[in-house]
């Protein structure tokens, strides 16, 4: 348990946010160690990155996915999802022209699928979520224009949608600022991917980092597009932890709170220089000061 008290209460009470960790912070040990660390510091949730699994981590048979799954709840968290979903193996690419190459990409999506069923094990009745960033694998490429793309990109996710509804799992079109991909670069244009789709198992997120090109004020955007919106993503506009800048996160936790959002609040920090526990820290401690005062008060 964590030793700061206020931190301990945070963890038995109903407060409007449930904190998860990426766990690629932790790549360099052991998930039991990873998920120790997390659970210590606070966090109730963790978030995996495939490639931290496997060379192929669709692959992994069913014993090792059971392994995963216990080694999670052991350590009394709860496994949220699946996210940097296409950076392992090699030569993945979901809007390519290449027909081949898209095939085995989706193919590979559909499997992602069902590993996060299983990692959250049928325990309830969503099954985890699938953050669909993957810049370098959506971007454009052999000549197809940014829209060609997107559309591409909608069709696909349209035709792995009735496998996502039925293992209970939901694909989240993040989307990416330029400097990152061209192909989905607003939440205006994620909502209407959501809305083309039209499945419950295809709805978007929010990232504070990827949404540095936005030109509406983040908490103005939340409110814009909150019924699209399944999960969070916290970070420095930089990409590093909360707390190594200047970004509002009262402002963020009180628009969601108001907006009485249930989902996770996920860590995800690309600043891997420092230490792991020494990173976790420092954001938990930041986005603890930054809590509504409702929040604050049940954990009195």
């Amino acid at each position: 348990m964590p030793k700061n008290g206020r931190l301990a209460k945070l963890a038995l009470v109903n407060v409007p946010f449930r904190f998860a960790i990426c766990n690629e912070l932790f790549q360099n040990m052991p998930l039991s160690e990873g998920c120790a660390a997390a659970q210590g510091l606070g966090y109730s949730g963790i978030e995996l990155a495939p490639f931290t699994l496997a060379d192929d981590p669709a692959t992994l048979d069913a014993p090792k996915r059971r392994e995963i799954r216990s080694t999670i709840s052991d350590h009394n968290l709860t496994f949220v999802g699946l996210h940097w979903l296409l950076a392992a193996p090699a030569g993945l690419h979901i809007t390519t022209p290449n027909l081949a190459v898209r095939r085995r990409s989706w193919d590979y999506v559909r499997r992602l699928i069902d590993l996060c069923a299983d990692l959250a094990g049928s325990r309830r009745s969503d099954n985890g979520i699938l953050v669909f960033g993957s810049p370098k694998q959506r971007s454009t490429v052999d000549g197809i224009d940014r829209m060609a793309a997107a559309d591409v990109f909608a069709d696909e996710l349209a035709g792995v949608a009735p496998h996502a509804e039925q293992r209970g799992v939901q694909l989240l079109v993040e989307a990416l600022p330029f400097a990152q991909s061209d192909v989905v670069n607003s939440l205006a244009e994620a909502a209407a991917i959501v809305d083309r789709i039209g499945s419950p198992a295809v709805q978007t997120m929010f990232d504070v980092h990827n949404a540095v090109d936005e030109k509406m004020p983040h908490s103005d955007l939340i409110r814009k597009y909150f019924r699209y919106i399944r999960h969070i993503h916290v970070n420095e506009l930089d990409g590093r932890e909360p707390g190594t800048g200047d970004y509002d996160f009262a402002a963020l936790l009180e628009t969601l709170a108001a907006l009485n959002y249930s989902g996770w609040v996920s860590l995800e920090a690309f600043d891997f220089s420092r230490d792991a526990r020494a990173i976790a820290a420092h954001a938990m401690a930041r986005l603890q000061s930054a809590l509504p005062a409702a929040a604050i008060a049940k954990t009195i």
